[in-house]
């Protein structure tokens, strides 16, 4: 065992208490996710206090259950990694805490780290990362297109002004009384429609790589509105694709062109949202005939909340010397940039 490293990562950002084993950097050796969507589908979205409980009831059990399934001991561990924010508050204290206390109880080295580097890194469980590189992170809380020079570096160049895609997703699917969590349900609806309802682009001023989604979501909510007033009924799916058309439209043009300017090697998927199969097409079929350019995207499995991404982050800023002490806390509104310096 000691010619490996073996990094624990710990999430609990939101509502999956999740536990992973890495093993040098890049091998997933265990990847436990207690989702809690039956427990938040009748509120239609995350109850931070529910959450927060859950996350209590949860820890031992996942952290355990990782343990198990990748074979090794607490002593084989060579750090624990813990998402440290952002994210809901009361959610991320259980995770800190839970990291810290195995920190202490084992004389473990402790990485804190950022959600979003996270989601970045779980394309590294998929290749090697090549430098300069461009991410496109697309999930519920955020929209952001993230250059990285190297590893452990990233200079957020575009991001949401209101709302993020996922939640817009979210808020749509509402709309059309579709259930929680409302993204997957939109993207099924999408590809049985037609993208037939005109609906608006927020391409922003010239240049910028900025992002804004409230007024496609409030153009929906009115066409609906309006359609229902006047007697009136519009097709779901068609709905859906027009919708789906917009936000898609927006991110992979913006994405292109921000990935020539910048004259990056790879562009990664991350985020949620880089689960939506109209997204993953739209991105492959941009980037298909572009051999300079290689595109990464994760499996479905490590788009999604998990801890493996959190252990892969963790295991480069350990190798960089970083190290995090007990004074940890959780920041809900951490800057990725923090990591800048490392």
């Amino acid at each position: 065992m000691d010619k490996h490293q073996f990094i624990m990562g710990i999430e609990t950002s939101c509502d999956e208490t999740a536990v992973a084993i890495v093993k040098n950097g890049r091998e997933v050796v265990a990847n436990v996710v207690a989702s809690q969507i039956e427990s938040h589908k009748r509120f239609g979205g995350v109850v931070p206090e529910i959450a927060s409980r859950h996350h209590v009831e949860q820890m031992t059990i996942v952290l355990e259950e990782a343990l198990n399934e990748a074979d090794i001991e607490m002593k084989d561990i060579s750090a624990v990694a813990v998402t440290e924010g952002p994210g809901l508050v009361g959610a991320l204290l259980v995770g800190v805490n839970a990291a810290k206390a195995i920190s202490f109880a084992h004389g473990i080295p402790l990485v804190g780290v950022h959600h979003i580097a996270g989601h970045i890194y779980a394309n590294r469980l998929v290749t090697e990362m090549v430098f300069p590189a461009m991410s496109l992170v697309v999930s519920g809380g955020h929209t952001e297109l993230v250059y990285m020079k190297e590893h452990g570096h990233f200079e957020v160049i575009g991001e949401t002004r209101d709302d993020a895609a996922g939640e817009a997703y979210d808020k749509v699917a509402r709309t059309l009384h579709l259930p929680y969590p409302g993204g997957p349900h939109i993207d099924r609806l999408a590809h049985e429609g037609e993208p037939s309802i005109k609906l608006p682009r927020a391409w922003l001023e010239d240049g910028s790589y900025d992002f804004s989604f409230s007024g496609l979501k409030s153009a929906v909510i009115n066409t609906v509105h309006n359609t229902e007033q006047r007697g009136e009924s519009i097709r779901p799916e068609d709905l859906a694709a027009s919708f789906q058309d917009s936000v898609i439209d927006v991110l992979v043009t913006k994405t292109v062109n921000a990935v020539k300017e910048y004259k990056v090697k790879q562009l990664l998927l991350a985020g949620g949202v880089a689960a939506n199969k109209g997204l993953r097409s739209a991105l492959e079929e941009a980037f298909n005939e572009n051999k300079e350019i290689e595109l990464v995207i994760p499996p479905l499995n490590l788009c999604t909340d998990n801890a493996a991404m959190i252990a892969a982050a963790g295991a480069i800023m350990f190798n960089k010397g970083v190290r995090s002490d007990l004074a940890l806390n959780a920041n809900p509104g951490l800057d990725i940039a923090i990591h800048n310096n490392i």
